[in-house]
């Protein structure tokens, strides 16, 4: 096609959608909402009759979050909604329409099925297992001793090794965990915080193993440590010399491994702790606020680094609510980049998220019930437009998941993507009068939860004065009562109960054994290692804390690359950094 020609079709192209846009801005027209509100008074009259015969369910109605539900909603709820400004399309500026142009016409969200437990060669199993099933992405659960940072061999982590994840003490344990699993055709997620850098480390010296450079590597480490502060616990060092750890990440992974999401900004942990949708948006978004300052201060710029920024956020019951939230979200960060931080580079202005169904929703009463609830959750995902998705099993509320509770879990997102028609269009729900107010009063109440962190000196304040643990704590107590008092229902729980005998329900259960084994190699690991060159690299660690000039991470990954374990690393540091005493908030 001649130039002159290509260029005056796409000016062409672009006056029509400028008409267009400008006939969208007006589509409620003044003399319009005047007929709805007229038709709406001869409604509502018909209503109080229709109500007296058969009155509604009960006189209020709220979602999940508590923000009161009227009983109709029309043009008039949504009339100030300007198109270009509020939604825009997909793949534009604010992204309340999703991220990319195309969305799941593209390609569908990664199925990244959350696993770990016992040992590296049992997880190693699953994860092969879920990869034949279809799954496209890894996502690692680590136990309880190496998020806090302890070796399986230290007197903290008796009685835990394995439990709740995979126990990794060293390179040794990251090297089996991917055995047979090329690092540079899966993308890896890794639920770590405090040790974040060290993991990190593991898993960029593994890809060396197999021949795969740091910058062919993609994933994300979770790496918050504010959520952490907030409602997860499974912190160690204090907020400063933690902050220093993410930029240090941060920083480093721009210029060597450009393709890894540096952390996920967590709502997940939040909501599962008894937020409400509201505060579990107002609340992720003020963390990443925090990490954004903290790195701008550092001298990055959020141009390059706010790339590879990405949350992660629960999907809870309220259908509508959620979908309303994850579009919210997105719109409100797309403003904070653009507007707070003067970010050009739209890429940055984006706010991808991984999702993972609401754990704290599943009950060990009725169990299958859960598969409804999941299904539910995971299509409000989906229609929030969601870079990723974690479903969780139904068993999970009685013990770790089995094969086929896991394969079940994940064939849920297959049927959602394959079967339910959802995938054709981007952003189905869109124009609903009822989603586009929810989604505009969720950004306002978020928005106003900011304003007051702001007020009060930012997101590391509040965590210190517990303003934030508070107002979820707050919310907590509110649902557990309401559940209690039967105005919640959870279906086989407070209503719907059925009596429940004994059944033969297969159930994972980690060997015992299996931590003395892990043991046995840490011990003869550090038997057979080069001592001399482990006690140099720690010490090289221990110096570099010292100066905050000089980032940790290169040192960090030179010393795991000579098999320093993640509980000597984390103990230097511990002896440099302090540890971190929570506030009790009463």
């Amino acid at each position: 096609m001649h130039k002159n020609v290509r260029n005056n079709k796409y000016k062409c192209a672009n006056y029509y959608k400028a008409e267009f846009l400008g006939r969208v801005n007006l589509m409620f027209k003044e003399e319009e909402l005047e007929k709805i509100s007229e038709a709406r008074l001869k409604y509502e009259e018909e209503v109080k009759k229709t109500v007296q015969k058969y009155p509604e369910r009960k006189s209020t109605f709220t979602t999940g979050g508590g923000v009161p539900v009227e009983r109709l909603y029309t043009p008039e709820n949504i009339k100030d909604l300007d198109y270009t400004e509020d939604l825009g399309f997909p793949g534009d500026y604010p992204y309340t329409r999703g991220v990319q142009p195309t969305m799941y016409r593209g390609r569908f969200w990664t199925m990244r099925q959350y696993a770990g437990y016992a040992s590296a060669e049992e997880s190693n199993e699953r994860y092969k297992y879920l990869l034949q099933q279809g799954q496209t992405g890894l996502s690692v659960a680590f136990d309880l001793p190496t998020q806090i940072g302890y070796d399986s061999d230290h007197p903290m982590a008796q009685g835990e090794v394995g439990k709740v994840g995979v126990a990794i003490d060293s390179l040794e344990d990251m090297e089996i965990l991917f055995d047979g699993i090329p690092l540079d055709k899966v993308s890896t997620s890794m639920t770590i915080n405090a040790p974040a850098s060290i993991l990190l480390a593991m898993y960029i010296a593994v890809g060396e193993k197999q021949n795969v450079p740091a910058d062919k590597l993609s994933g994300t480490i979770q790496n918050d440590i504010l959520k952490e502060y907030i409602a997860r616990g499974t912190y160690i060092f204090p907020p400063k010399p933690s902050m220093r750890l993410i930029t240090d990440i941060f920083e480093f992974c721009s210029k060597h491994v450009p393709k890894w999401n540096t952390i996920s900004i967590s709502g997940y942990h939040i909501r599962e702790a008894g937020s409400t949708a509201v505060q579990e948006v107002a609340f992720t978004l003020a963390d990443g606020i925090a990490y954004v300052e903290a790195a701008v201060k550092k001298g990055l710029d959020p141009n390059v680094f706010g790339r590879r920024l990405s949350f992660f956020f629960n999907s809870h019951n309220d259908f509508l609510e959620e979908i309303a939230k994850f579009r919210a979200a997105r719109r409100l960060w797309a403003k904070i980049m653009r507007e707070r931080f003067g970010v050009t580079n739209p890429d940055a202005q984006k706010l991808r998220f991984h999702t993972q169904t609401a754990g704290c929703t599943l009950t060990a009463q009725q169990p299958e019930n859960n598969i409804i609830r999941v299904t539910i959750q995971a299509l409000a995902a989906v229609l929030g437009g969601t870079q990723s998705l974690h479903t969780n099993s139904f068993d999970e509320a009685l013990a770790l998941p089995t094969e086929e509770s896991v394969r079940i879990a994940l064939r849920t997102q297959q049927i959602i993507a394959y079967e339910s028609g959802v995938t054709s269009t981007v952003d189905p729900l869109a124009g609903s009068y009822y989603l586009e107010w929810l989604t505009n009063e969720i950004e306002r109440r978020a928005q106003e939860y900011i304003d007051k962190i702001d007020e009060m000196g930012g997101m590391l304040v509040a965590i210190e004065k517990g303003y934030v643990q508070q107002q979820i704590q707050d919310s907590a107590y509110a649902y557990q009562r309401a559940i209690e008092k039967g105005e919640q229902i959870v279906v086989g729980v407070n209503k719907f109960q059925i009596e429940e005998k004994g059944t033969s329900r297969k159930i994972l259960r980690v060997d015992p054994s299996m931590a003395e084994k892990q043991i046995a190699r840490l011990k003869a690991l550090k038997k057979s290692r080069d001592n001399v060159k482990v006690k140099e690299a720690l010490e090289e660690i221990r110096k570099a804390a010292k100066d905050e000039s000089v980032n940790l991470m290169p040192k960090i990954l030179e010393a795991v690359k000579v098999y320093a374990t993640l509980g000597e690393i984390c103990d230097v540091l511990r002896e440099e950094f302090g540890e971190y005493t929570e506030s009790i908030i009463l």
